[in-house]
């Protein structure tokens, strides 16, 4: 009776999907996904209680420094084949019109899209997955070519927000509807709203979206009336000089930076340009609190890397003063600074 409670219960299953996970064992990874699928579990339950929650683990797992860069795109890697292995399964013959998804340009995390167009493809749908990271120019040349129902666009990262809109917005021109999904657009779909466009906090949602074009179509057009102010672009037209100039900062006021290795190095440009594209992503859609939470995140996964979080303060005190003549951007640094400090009074204490 429990063997068989087990082998029909996605829950059950998942520490044993996540040792394989772990131990980058593709085999047994599809095997437990298999043994849902024989006992009856709906593949979409499989794809959604078993990989998806997984998945998201592997994320945890890199973040809090317990996984290497390499554990996670092995455990990836895996996940991607179990995808595809349940989908052969499943099979199922279109019976709808296409649905076209994808990835903002510039966004790399693709699997989380991939289970959004399964589950559209066992519902019914004619699914074209285009896959990371697409330029919205070939996105539209795409649509232009292929008559589509309509797109549904991931994005994992809020600093890729901008280029989110115009992605949008170049859709829209072809007249072809929208929805989107992933933890760029906040976890409440606020940044979504900000930008006129229907979002779906999961696939079963994004789903019941696509099938409803009215709704689809019936959302507020963006109001973004404060990037009159120029901000936005000005600190984007700013990018390089700014990283070159925190870079050389922290050379003066950090002597461990001199002993940096090239990949360490390396590392610190990437955090150094993050922190200006999240802020001109927050500017983008007058948010601090897409600022602020990106702060709280790179100071704790520096911190777990032996990083002090002090270093990132140093940087926010640098952009602040070098950019004095931009009011929103000065409140949302130094919000962002306070924020720091008090992880730094967390810590001592």
């Amino acid at each position: 009776m429990t063997a068989a409670t087990t082998q029909a219960d996605p829950s059950a299953a998942y520490a044993q999907f996540l040792d394989a996970l772990a131990e980058a064992d593709e085999y047994a990874a599809i095997e437990v996904a298999g043994r849902l699928l024989d006992a009856g579990v709906p593949a979409e339950r499989v794809l959604l209680d078993l990989v998806a929650p997984a998945q998201a683990e592997v994320g945890e797992r890199w973040a809090r420094n317990e996984w290497s860069v390499a554990q996670e795109h092995a455990a990836t890697h895996i996940s991607e084949r179990v995808v595809a292995a349940i989908a052969a399964r499943a099979n199922p013959r279109p019976t709808r019109g296409r649905v076209v998804v994808a990835c903002m340009d510039g966004e790399w995390h693709a699997l989380p899209p991939r289970l959004v167009a399964e589950v559209l493809r066992l519902r019914g749908w004619q699914v074209t997955f285009l896959g990371a990271s697409v330029p919205a120019a070939h996105l539209v040349s795409y649509l232009h070519r292929h008559d589509a129902h309509a797109v549904a666009l991931a994005c994992a990262l809020p600093m890729r927000l901008p280029h989110a809109h115009r992605m949008i917005e170049a859709c829209r021109r072809s007249d072809v509807p929208v929805v989107v999904g992933g933890r760029g657009f906040g976890d409440d779909g606020r940044w979504a709203r900000a930008l006129g466009v229907a979002w779906a906090p999961d696939a079963p949602t994004a789903a019941d979206l696509v099938a409803d074009e009215r709704a689809l179509r019936r959302v507020r057009p963006a109001e973004l009336p404060h990037l009159a102010d120029d901000e936005y672009a000005s600190l984007v037209r700013r990018r390089g000089e700014l990283i070159d100039s925190a870079l050389a900062d922290l050379h003066e006021r950090v002597p461990a930076v001199e002993a940096y290795t090239p990949a360490q190095l390396d590392s610190t440009i990437s955090d150094l340009g993050y922190i200006v594209d999240f802020l001109a992503a927050a500017l983008y859609v007058d948010d601090d609190s897409l600022f602020t939470d990106f702060v709280d995140w790179l100071a704790q996964i520096l911190s777990s890397r032996g990083v002090p979080a002090g270093a990132v303060g140093l940087t926010l005190g640098h952009y602040h003063r070098l950019l004095r003549d931009f009011p929103r951007a000065g409140r949302f640094l130094a919000l962002g600074e306070a924020r720091v400090a008090a992880l730094r009074d967390t810590a001592r204490g």
